[in-house]
């Protein structure tokens, strides 16, 4: 009689494991919600290209609900994984519980499913969606900020750059409560702002000012890491001015913040790039923020040309080379650096996130071009797509990750 013997297999995930860590849930909900995100958006776009009426319209345009959710549910879990993770290593302090990630966790994920469903028709859950979302978001701000007041000795700049980043998120929130209200679209217009120059820039910004040098240092042979608390100064005072100018539509003076950013950025690109042998997973962290510059040129370039002739010649492109190239793009290079660092696997990018980092940069480039596209509406649901195909093999691999145990048997 044959002997047989049980087939070895990896551990079956648990949602238990989602709670050992900060990263694990919030990092978790946050590819939930790219992919559901984006699902609506491409559909909304795609029908109203080619079948028209085929998607609800909500009361709220919605080009602007697409702004609102990416920049404050799609984006903001993956932060707030991120710094509830590091806040209490760069200040030397006890690591937070799940009692304190878990109100963040749920608030966020909650208040984007019921966002996305009040979009489709149920108009009045989008409030409560939002209401949802923002006490997540205020939980997860008031143990960061409560973290910062417990570090009696020193100060960790970059923790208050963060936490400043986070306030003015909360205060972009605020104003779309009060758009709700009021009905008034310049408070929509200046909510959109506030999530893209006073929370996301300011916060990728100082993640990689602090992050990508010290991970270019750990793996690169004579690396001289440069990243010095002036340009995170010099960063704040020239974003800040560049938001102040946008809500009072100073569009011809952009360029005022702009160059000095292009500048900025660029030094700071070219004086941390890694010039020695360096692995991939580091490589795409400067290859992606090397959109940050491109995107300060062309948002240079639509401000001189309206001084000039008055009319916005690059439409929305700068926009998305800051949102796509930038944020897209680093949003897969640091989350995937993270991950397999924090579960305790080789720090490889792998072919799952290595495609998806070049779809991104595709999927980049056909939105701006799009821009000067006689039929703009189905190269922009055609992006889209390209969006849902780069992230949904990384998504399914990155949520295994975290609902599977430390590869090198670690807790966390």
């Amino acid at each position: 009689m044959a002997v047989t013997h049980p087939v070895p297999s990896l551990p079956a995930p648990t949602l238990r494991l989602l709670a050992a860590a900060p990263h694990r849930l919030l990092f978790f909900i946050g590819a939930a919600n790219v992919l559901l995100a984006m699902l609506w958006w491409t559909l909304w776009l795609a029908g109203a290209r080619w079948a028209p009426g085929s998607m609800p319209q909500p009361q709220i345009p919605a080009g602007w609900m697409h702004a609102i959710v990416m920049q404050f549910q799609v984006l903001p879990p993956f932060m707030f994984g991120f710094l509830l993770t590091v806040f209490p290593r760069w200040m030397n302090l006890p690591a937070l519980t799940r009692w304190h990630y878990l109100p963040v966790g749920l608030g966020l994920f909650g208040g984007q499913l019921l966002t996305l469903v009040g979009l489709c028709g149920f108009p009045q859950l989008v409030f409560i969606g939002l209401l949802q979302s923002t006490a997540g978001w205020l939980a997860g701000l008031v143990f960061l900020a409560h973290l910062l007041w417990q570090e009696k000795s020193s100060v960790t700049w970059h923790a208050v750059s963060c936490v400043a980043a986070l306030t003015l998120g909360l205060a972009g929130l605020c104003l779309v409560f009060a758009y709700l209200f009021t009905g008034d679209a310049r408070l929509m217009f200046a909510a959109i702002k506030f999530g893209s120059f006073g929370l996301l820039l300011p916060i990728y910004f100082t993640v990689a000012h602090r992050m990508f040098p010290f991970f270019a240092s750990n793996v690169v042979v004579g690396y001289r890491p440069w990243r010095p608390l002036s340009v995170l100064a010099a960063f704040w005072a020239l974003d800040l001015l560049h938001l102040a100018l946008e809500l009072i539509h100073g569009y011809a003076w952009l360029w005022l913040a702009d160059l000095p950013m292009l500048l900025l950025t660029g030094t700071w690109l070219w004086r941390n790039w890694p010039r020695g042998p360096a692995p991939a997973l580091l490589r795409v962290l400067f290859l992606g923020f090397a959109w940050l510059p491109v995107a300060m040129a062309l948002y240079a370039l639509q401000s001189a040309w309206y001084a000039v002739d008055g009319e916005f010649m690059l439409g929305r492109a700068p926009a998305h080379a800051l949102f796509i190239g930038f944020f897209g793009s680093l949003l897969v290079a640091m989350v995937t650096r993270v991950t397999q660092g924090h579960a305790g696997r080789p720090l490889q990018l792998g072919r799952v996130a290595g495609v998806a980092f070049v779809l991104m940069q595709i999927v980049a480039i056909v939105r701006i071009v799009a821009e000067f596209s006689a039929d703009p509406l189905r190269w922009q649901a055609l992006a889209a797509v390209g969006w849902l195909v780069a992230f949904a093999p990384w998504v399914i691999r990155s949520g295994w990750i975290y609902l599977t145990p430390r590869v090198d048997g670690k807790p966390g």
